[in-house]
């Protein structure tokens, strides 16, 4: 099976960087912290235009009629810039979640591919509803059964950008929705996230590695610090594979037999783990000014820390991969 990407995936990833570069992101994720959203919907209208918000909405309701691939493409690149919002919920969850359902849900999927804001909560593996504070329509699913809900109580998380809401069901929208295929397909746009939030602490410790000098020589010359970035930069690149080949089971291109299911599940452990050592080895190399809100380093850790647990903790998507074995 072929893993490489194509042009076409190289050009979206390019352009989702150039966009998400030149808004300034570590600066959206600051104003978004502070209660100022508006700098940061601007952009979510910007990457509308581009297709990132449509990519899984068919072209009947507005969308790009793309796949999984394509998405992981996208919201790679929207990690490593650590852009706030609910964005897995927007781009993943809500268009599986709200296919064949009845007209209102075909309006809010033409909503969400112009850049509309929406939330959703489906336990066990996700029980709470992220950023619903800043969704335009908020979504749960009990029992396969899917309602428009209502916020009961919100809960600030480590990431300063972030927040979840336990909600409660109001108007009924549609029966026999799979729920567990959303919160998968959320798990898979999740670890493609913190593949891009390890890449950009990567880039942050390795380019401070080079900048900073200790005994008169760049600490990145020194073996310990090298042995660090190497093991980041193996467990990424290990990690990757794992996500884009859960997308090609998404969209159906594997070979009979292989479970999704738990290559999804792997997908999202490996990045969650390959993020993580990213946060710890980047703390290790810039020292204490990695600590400081000030750095933009702290953006990535604390969003790091918050998505490890997002649509599915480490704990049940290892159970889920040992059900299948």
């Amino acid at each position: 099976m072929d893993f490489l990407l194509s042009d076409i995936h190289d050009d979206l990833a390019s352009s989702v960087d150039a966009l998400l570069t030149k808004a300034d992101a570590p600066a959206l994720a600051r104003a978004w912290a502070a209660g100022d959203r508006a700098p940061a919907k601007g952009v979510f209208g910007q990457l509308a235009d581009i297709g990132v918000f449509g990519l899984l909405i068919d072209e009947g309701h507005g969308g790009a009629g793309a796949g999984a691939v394509e998405m992981v493409v996208a919201l790679e690149q929207v990690g490593r810039h650590a852009l706030p919002g609910p964005i897995v919920e927007s781009v993943a969850v809500l268009p599986v979640l709200l296919r064949d359902t009845d007209a209102d849900a075909e309006e809010q999927l033409r909503a969400i591919a112009e850049g509309g804001l929406g939330s959703a909560a489906a336990a066990p593996m996700s029980p709470r509803a992220a950023d619903a504070d800043v969704a335009d329509r908020i979504y749960v699913v009990e029992n396969d059964s899917l309602s428009t809900a209502t916020v009961e109580s919100t809960a600030r998380t480590v990431d300063p950008t972030r927040t979840v809401s336990t909600v409660r069901a109001a108007e009924p929208v549609a029966e026999g929705v799979d729920g567990d295929r959303a919160a998968q397909v959320g798990a898979l746009g999740t670890a493609a996230q913190l593949l891009g939030l390890g890449a950009a602490m990567l880039t942050i410790a390795s380019e401070y590695a080079l900048s900073r000098t200790q005994f008169g020589r760049q600490i990145g010359s020194f073996q310990a610090v090298k042995h660090h970035l190497a093991d980041v930069a193996i467990a990424l690149e290990m990690a990757r594979p794992l996500v884009h080949a859960a997308a090609l089971g998404i969209d159906g291109a594997v070979p009979a037999g292989v479970v999704v299911d738990r290559d999804i599940s792997a997908a999202k452990v490996a990045a969650a783990d390959a993020a993580y050592l990213a946060s710890r080895r980047a703390l290790q190399v810039l020292g204490a000014i990695g600590y400081t809100a000030e750095h933009d380093v702290s953006l990535y850790i604390t969003k790091t820390r918050a998505l490890m647990t997002a649509w599915g903790t480490p704990a049940q998507h290892r159970a889920r991969i040992l059900e299948s074995l």
